[in-house]
């Protein structure tokens, strides 16, 4: 099975509704990341102290990313599974997990989907079957499992497993590949290729140019889809979804994306050679204009679209800065521990 490229969305014009919604998911996606990128830093001066804050720690966002998880997850129900990277909020969203729930854990208040205690690398919505990990590649066994279970329950339910590129050189990656062909799980393996692992480039990291052809060492179909194209992404993921609904087996599909601003905030960035020439290759301005060019969208739904997600957004920031800090006195609550297996 050799690898796919996938090529740009031309011999069909998808319905308008659904490009729409596409747009939507991505414009919400962006919009809560500026908000967590304005609160995170809002508290951190003078200079910069990554411990202080409403969010204390490091914090991972995905602004350029968001035609992955669009053009995924508008294929996945909630009865679906994804297992998302430390860089998950873009697939979170996408995938349906509550925004109130997801802004309270980020922010460590009880009202999160781990009551806090988590943070945003370590999201667990048992709701729409998400999770996410701080741990490189760490998402694809667990996505297996899933996949395994829904097989043996006979339900047409999905696994999406989903790392970067740089994890793709992880001994869990290759091993999850293999198992999944070996027993033709129902998993969707999705690289995103920003380009970057942490600081390191790929063509210095890796021996391929393209991490799909591996696809075919392990008895799937590998697809490659290039310019961070939303539409592009969503036929990809059609044909893997479908196939792993019809009982086929696992695909792997590659997206080139963008990272643009930092692997975490608070970094520099100084060992990249593009930073002067991100805002150009914006995939959400770039999608508004294509279907503006259309017909799809005027100015005026786009102002809407924009309004709805800040209204949204900003009502899960509301309640995330409402709901209360857990008491230090619960600190042994809703955690492992050698009390409570006495």
């Amino acid at each position: 099975m050799s690898t796919i490229t996938s090529p740009p969305v031309t011999s069909r014009a998808l319905p308008a509704e659904l490009r729409v919604s596409l747009y939507e998911t991505m414009v919400l996606s962006r919009t809560y990341e500026e908000a967590i990128l304005r609160e995170y830093h809002a508290d951190k001066g003078p200079g910069f102290d990554i411990g202080k804050g409403l969010v204390p720690g490091e914090m991972h966002l995905s602004a350029g990313q968001e035609p992955v998880a669009a053009g995924v997850c508008a294929h996945l129900t909630a009865a679906d599974a994804v297992t998302a990277t430390h860089r998950p909020h873009h697939f979170a969203i996408a995938h349906g997990v509550d925004l109130r729930s997801m802004t309270a854990e980020i922010f460590g208040r009880v009202d999160g989907l781990g009551r806090g205690r988590g943070g945003h690398m370590h999201l667990f919505d048992p709701e729409t079957h998400f999770s996410c990990s701080g741990i490189i590649a760490e998402g694809y066994p667990p996505a297996l499992g899933m996949a395994f279970a829904f097989q043996r329950q006979g339900t047409d339910s999905i696994a999406v497993a989903v790392t970067g590129e740089g994890a793709a050189n992880q001994g869990a990656f290759h091993e999850s590949l293999n198992l999944a062909g070996l027993w033709r799980l129902p998993v969707v393996f999705v690289v995103e290729d920003n380009d970057w692992g942490i600081s390191v480039p790929r063509r210095a990291s890796t021996s391929i140019a393209n991490n799909a052809d591996r696809a075919a060492a392990n008895g799937m179909p590998g697809v490659r889809v290039e310019d961070n194209d939303v539409e592009a992404v969503w036929e990809a993921a059609r044909t893997a979804v479908q196939r792993a609904r019809a009982g086929e087996g696992p695909s792997l599909i590659e997206v080139h994306t963008l990272r643009m601003w930092g692997h975490f905030e608070g970094d520099a960035q100084g060992y990249r050679p593009d930073l002067a020439e991100l805002a150009g290759h914006d995939p959400i301005p770039a999608y508004a204009d294509k279907l503006m060019a259309a017909g799809v969208l005027d100015d005026a739904a786009v102002e809407r679209i924009h309004a709805a997600a800040s209204e949204r957004v900003e009502d899960a920031v509301a309640f995330a800065k409402a709901s209360p800090v857990p008491d230090p006195a619960t600190a042994h609550q809703y955690v492992f521990n050698e009390r409570s297996t006495r």
